[in-house]
């Protein structure tokens, strides 16, 4: 390229003009009169006012946050370590551990609100909640109160309380009782209030913003921590744990455990308030008078639907059934239903028309969980509607949908028998379609739902059997193997082929190892979970489970055994109350001879011990003596040896009465003792003679020394302390041997014949016992 071509121009030299030239200085501005500066609407901002909002607080000092990360070290290597430290005697084992807490406390006063809006601080104030007293806790949530508002909305500060929120349960449970902390000596700050008071102060000033907090990203969680805290009954924690965003969640989960440095219960949960305070009782139903007050209908409406203010709206519809407020037109049940409590107030016989909203709401992914808590905590009148507007004639549409079938199947679960009537005549024919869209939940929802009922099962095992097209004598044989794998009997067939094809298949081939999740012979967890529900079907209806477990080759039964998803189900024969004892003695009859390769494995021994613990003493024997040949291979299986310690076969080759009799007594100790039935005092009298009932003094002092359960009297009685025989008149004759004062009265005996034999030998001499056992010495 030429060299003029790479020219950019030609540099000047500077003129003394320029050199010489400087910019006008900025002109200041003096501070003037507002009168003269302009329009009186005009006022400047003074410079203090602009709030940060990244650290409305103020930002930590580099040193205090220094030393907060050596806190927070400190206290993660205590919450990891599971053991306490040593206990020497007369010395608390957590002394230094609560001198470094308290320096930690006295470093953090006055900076709490800082240190909370602090991205690194914050986390560290969430590990020291769990650790904080009664005490230290009131004076942490008494220095944030007045700034709680801006505290919740923030990114940080929220964690922190809703972390306060959560753990505050203990205290006020604590509170409840009258149980509090020690008072201050000095009282030139004041008297601090109890975590009640202050959480009633915390919901008065959270009040005039619900409306806001329900949108807000942030304050959202913590207003549901707030509702759980107010409603513990209301919101079990299998319920309530889930708080958090899945993002917050597994930001949570990386910080390690999260528990008290003090004591060793980490993994225990959150000790739940017997009862609410007094105090606290009109709250809950105040948040939900706010959002009705400050929120138009088409405002609540809107809240179902988004991602953020939905849950918060779901549990504020769970606080006002609770409390008696759904039923009334207004409510937030009502807006979210577009006016339908409005209009069966107006006139109940009359069924209003469909509204678009409510069809929406069933299929979309966010809005349809509410529609689960509407149908759930609506009332019966108002569930009819809906059942008869919504539902009624969709059903086949509905439940094949990836949404909506879940609403279905919640509907289901408060369906009356002619509703289920109608629910099977409409998805019968779209059974097949349901099960190739995996829409268990449905039949799951129908089997449980008719079972409470004990109406109508024939219509839902007919709808199943419908949905896997079994419909021979020879193919109900194959009902568990296909409910498992969820595969109709065509395909299952075409699936087992396939597998007996393969040259490492044939009829051997098992899963114990488990297979990928998309092979087709894998056992699916829905199968397994309906297959359980049908089992507590009443008998015949449950038969067809029934015969079908029983009428598998043994290969396949050990198969089954040896899976965690497929093993359950044999969990669940063994456990349901409407299978017969018969049917399961058949069960255990079929599996002797195998149970040493049933508990060879690490799923298949847990399906053993719960075949023994079920076991009759007669079985139990059955299974021991098919047992002592494989005595080597179950001490030497890793699994196994924990079997043969329950079966104990060296006493049973030993001793095999005293083996029964151990065998008895466990079987007695883990049955739970039963109460006895109280006893009328008006028919204690009349049925004296004919029962056990004690009528006079003397007779209670006798049956205080009667033993309280069957374990004992089984003791006494091969013990010796007490022989009852009946006489040949009805009477009961008690012998005790032991001493010469106990003899047996021979007076006591009305039969004449009885009380000569008696006589005579109490005459005879009373020393064969030890004759006998000096010959047999004399003979060895």
């Amino acid at each position: 390229m030429p060299r003029e071509n790479r020219k950019r121009g030609k540099k000047t030299k500077k003129s003394q003009n320029t050199e010489d030239y400087h910019p006008p200085a900025p002109v200041v501005e003096e501070n003037f009169d507002q009168n003269e500066a302009g329009p009186s609407w005009i006022v400047s901002a003074p410079r203090d006012s602009q709030v940060n909002d990244e650290a409305p607080f103020g930002y930590v000092d580099a040193e205090v946050k220094a030393y907060f990360r050596t806190v927070d070290v400190q206290i993660r290597d205590w919450q990891e370590n599971e053991h306490l430290p040593e206990e020497e005697p007369d010395t608390d084992p957590n002394e230094d551990r609560r001198l470094f807490f308290v320096a930690a406390l006295t470093e953090m006063s006055d900076k709490e609100k800082q240190l909370a809006t602090d991205p690194d601080c914050s986390v560290i104030l969430e590990r020291m909640i769990y650790s904080m007293d009664d005490f230290a806790r009131r004076v942490f949530v008494d220095r944030l109160s007045g700034s709680l508002e801006a505290l919740v909305k923030h990114r940080f500060a929220s964690h922190v309380c809703q972390t306060l929120f959560t753990t505050g349960v203990n205290t006020i449970a604590r509170e409840s009782k009258g149980i509090f902390p020690p008072a201050a000596t000095s009282g030139e700050e004041g008297e601090l209030r109890t975590l009640t008071q202050l959480l009633v102060d915390a919901c008065e000033e959270l009040l005039p913003s619900v409306s806001s907090l329900v949108m807000d990203s942030f304050g959202s969680h913590v207003l549901r921590a707030l509702l759980v805290l107010l409603c513990p009954n209301l919101f079990p924690p299998e319920k309530s744990s889930a708080m958090r965003s899945k993002k917050s969640a597994a930001y949570k989960a990386k910080q390690g455990p999260l528990k008290s440095v003090f004591t060793n219960d980490s993994d225990a949960p959150v000790s739940r308030v017997p009862f609410t305070p007094k105090e606290l009782l009109p709250l809950a139903p105040r948040f939900v008078r706010a959002i009705r007050e400050n929120l138009s209908e088409n405002e609540i409406r809107a809240l179902a639907a988004n991602q953020v203010a939905s849950p918060v709206l779901q549990m504020l519809l769970e606080v006002e059934a609770d409390r008696q407020m759904a039923d009334e037109p207004g409510s937030l049940m009502d807006c979210v239903m577009a006016g339908l409590i409005t209009a069966l107030h107006e006139n109940p016989s009359v069924v209003p028309e469909p509204s678009d909203y409510v069809g929406t709401l069933l299929r979309d992914p966010t809005s349809s969980h509410l529609l689960e808590t509407l149908i759930s905590r609506s009332p019966e009148h108002v569930f009819n509607v809906l059942w008869e507007s919504y539902l009624k004639g969709k059903l086949a549409r509905l439940a094949v949908h990836p949404v909506a079938n879940f609403v279905i199947a919640k509907a289901i679960g408060r369906a009356n028998g002619e509703q289920i009537s109608l629910v099977c005549e409409e998805i019968k024919p779209v059974a097949g379609k349901i099960l190739k869209s995996s829409r268990i939940g449905v039949f799951r929802a129908l089997i449980d739902r008719v079972a409470a009922l004990h109406t109508h099962e024939e219509l839902v095992t007919e709808c199943i059997l419908v949905a896997f097209e079994i419909s021979s004598d020879e193919d109900r044989k194959l009902v568990v193997p296909c409910i498992l794998r969820l595969l109709p009997i065509k395909e299952y067939h075409t699936a087992l082929e396939k597998v007996q094809t393969k040259p490492d298949g044939g009829e051997n081939s098992t899963f114990k190892k488990r297979k990928p999740e998309d092979d087709p012979m894998e056992p699916k967890t829905q199968g397994a979970i309906l297959l359980q529900s049908m089992l507590r079907l009443e008998a015949p209806h449950n038969e067809i489970v029934i015969d079908s477990i029983l009428a598998l080759p043994i290969e396949e039964l050990l198969n089954t055994a040896y899976h965690a998803t497929s093993s359950r189900v044999l969990d669940a024969f063994l456990d349901s109350p409407t299978v017969l004892s018969k049917t399961k003695r058949k069960f255990l009859l079929s599996l002797i001879g195998h149970y040493h390769v049933l508990v060879d494995d690490r799923i298949g021994s847990r399906v053993g011990d719960r075949c023994w613990a079920y076991a009759d003493p007669y079985l139990k024997e059955k299974i021991a003596r098919s047992l002592i040949p494989h005595e080597t291979t179950l001490a030497g299986s890793f699994y196994g040896k924990f079997f043969a310690r329950s079966l104990n076969l060296h006493l049973f080759k030993k001793n095999a009465d005293e083996w029964k009799n151990v065998q008895a007594h466990n079987k007695l100790a883990a049955q739970p003792k039963i109460p006895p039935a109280p006893v009328p005092t008006s028919s204690v009298k009349d049925e004296a003679k004919d029962t056990d009932v004690p009528t006079s003094k003397s007779e209670k002092r006798k049956r205080k020394h009667r033993p309280e359960d069957e374990i004992d009297e089984l003791f006494d009685n091969t013990l010796g302390k007490k022989i009852k025989r009946a006489g040949l008149s009805g009477e009961v004759v008690t012998k005790t041997k032991s001493t010469s004062s106990d003899k047996m009265k021979v007076e006591d005996v009305k039969d004449k014949s009885l009380k000569d034999i008696l006589g005579a030998i109490q005459a005879a001499p009373k020393n064969d016992e030890k004759g006998h056992g000096k010959k047999k010495k004399r003979a060895r």
